[in-house]
């Protein structure tokens, strides 16, 4: 059987064999599931899933783009786009069919998802345990991207994208034209989606390193292929400026640097990930393992950039055993589907053919009678660290109104609960300027005179900080109380008003978070009264 063939969609007529191969690809998913589920509370860890999930919903009630910024006080009027609108109303309608256990439920779908389509791809040329082996082996080594943020939604694309491109180019034909929808969806989902034009020049690199210029139409289509990619893109409720706010990130700006998934690779903290490395890398230099320059290049490509951004842990662990499964089936056959294939079919695969559509059934019962179980017995939560769930009931009971100097952690539950922000996560567009430098270096040993600047530049009325913040100690110093804390959040109010002499129409002046207000003479002696020892 041709090899390519395998990647067709299953049905009776492929045979026992991929009825097999596709119930081992479920089931993998299916275990990938589980594994998740266990664990399903660690996808609300990330702070930004409070304001995505908030965008989404304030689309669905108002059905409008928004075009400048309506959650921060710091840059009210600004521009700013909801460039990921899509991603944020799967996110909104999940969180309305089942709050935070719908959420994540999507996300688990997804990656299963993600999982099912790489095992199955890879077994087109792979024996199908060697194939759900690494499927499943890296979607534990992505495991920190998995959030409830919009970017999980590419997951499934970008393998599907990758395998059908990488493939057509080793069968030396056009792309498939299809895939265009594929670049449409993406682009208003996140915005990665300029990766899909990296990725489909390096596979016509690799045709071009295959036929060379000697299929001169060939090449023509894959040159118009590359360039109706961006083209399409722009069907987009924003156009050009998602591309442009995509480069505004990519060429870096200066909250980068300070967002943990921005970062670079560290051996010491990403252990699991560098042992995987180091041992590809050693397999490599021992085998005879060989590839094209194009798919070489691509490789280097991937790896450079998630030791550059730990956010794309995704591209060297999904994407290059999918561009490199054909060449390991051609030089090692054992491994390969077509030498799987001509084998006898045991008793467990004989019972997955003549079982498939019993066990298809079953499958499907178990996982939604799973979500319906689970889902009515646990109820999962963002995390205490992001959600300041306490704090913000103190502030509510309390009544406490004004601008409120905020953690970067806590940004995206005071926009969830429609409160502006002083800063929050969007800094890939705004907080810029010099922002983000001020309110990072206002934590520095030597932040507290530019602290107070901003209290009064901005006139703040009350801060939320977590309890770790460095600038607490400031706080203290400059008279601001301590209203509430506990294990995750602290709330500072500002210090007692300062009680003047009164002038001559007999009333004093009163300073307090930058507003004056005036009081009668007879209330000030209460006051003095009050708090004289």
């Amino acid at each position: 059987m041709n090899q390519a063939a395998a990647i067709a969609t299953a049905t009776p007529s492929l045979g026992d064999a991929q009825r097999s191969r596709l119930i081992l690809c479920l089931l993998c998913a299916c275990l990938v599931a589980y594994w998740l589920a266990t664990s399903a509370s660690a996808m609300l860890q990330d702070p930004d899933s409070w304001w995505q999930v908030k965008v989404g919903l304030d689309f669905l009630d108002n059905r409008t783009f928004p075009v400048v910024d309506p959650y921060s006080y710091t840059f009210a009027g600004q521009p700013w786009i909801a460039k990921e609108w899509l991603g944020q109303v799967f996110l909104a309608l999940a969180y309305r069919a089942g709050g935070w256990n719908g959420v994540v439920t999507l996300i688990i779908a997804t990656v299963s998802l993600t999982v099912f389509l790489m095992g199955w791809f890879l077994s087109a040329w792979l024996k199908p345990t060697l194939a759900i082996a690494l499927a499943f082996a890296a979607a534990l080594l992505i495991a920190p991207i998995y959030t409830a943020r919009p970017h999980v939604f590419t997951l499934p694309i970008i393998v599907v994208w990758t395998a059908m491109l990488f493939r057509a180019a080793q069968e030396e034909r056009a792309p498939p034209l299809w895939l265009l929808v594929l670049v449409v969806l993406w682009a208003n989902l996140h915005a990665t989606f300029t990766l899909s034009f990296v990725i489909a020049a390096f596979a016509g690199l690799d045709l071009l390193a295959r036929s060379g210029l000697s299929k001169p139409a060939l090449l023509a289509k894959w040159v118009a292929f590359g360039l109706l990619c961006p083209l399409v893109s722009l069907m987009h409720p924003y156009g050009m400026k998602a591309i442009l706010a995509t480069f505004t990130v990519a060429y870096g700006n200066e909250a980068v640097p300070l967002i943990l998934e921005w970062r670079a690779f560290n051996a010491q903290e990403q252990v699991f990930q560098e042992a995987v490395m180091l041992l590809a890398l050693f397999g490599l230099l021992v085998s005879r393992l060989r590839i094209g320059w194009a798919k070489a290049v691509f490789i280097v490509f991937a790896l450079h950039v998630y030791l550059a951004h730990l956010r794309f842990v995704y591209l060297p662990f999904l994407l290059i055993p999918l561009v490199i499964a054909v060449e390991v089936a051609r030089q090692y056959p054992t491994v390969s589907t077509t030498t799987w294939l001509a084998e006898k079919r045991d008793g467990l695969e004989k019972l997955f053919a003549s079982q498939f559509y019993a066990i298809c059934g079953a499958i499907a019962v178990l996982l939604v009678g799973a979500v319906v179980i689970l889902g009515s017995a646990y109820q999962v939560a963002p995390s205490p660290k992001t959600a300041a769930s306490g704090a913000l009931a103190y502030a509510r009971d309390h009544q406490l109104s004004g601008n409120v100097l905020n953690s970067y952690n806590f940004g995206g539950t005071l926009i969830f609960h429609d409160i502006k922000t002083y800063v929050d996560g969007r800094t890939d567009q705004l907080f810029l300027g010099g922002f983000t430098k001020a309110e990072d270096a206002t934590g520095h040993s030597d932040g507290k005179p530019l602290l107070e600047a901003q209290l009064k530049k901005y006139a703040i009325g009350w801060a939320l900080l977590t309890s770790d913040d460095t600038r607490i100690p400031f706080f203290a110093e400059l008279g601001w109380k301590r209203a509430y804390a506990d294990d995750d959040a602290v709330i500072y109010l500002p210090p007692a008003p300062d009680l003047q002499r009164p002038d001559e129409t007999g009333f004093v002046s009163v300073r307090r978070s930058g507003v004056r207000l005036d009081m009668d003479v007879a209330v000030q002696q209460t006051c003095v009264a009050e708090h004289s020892p």
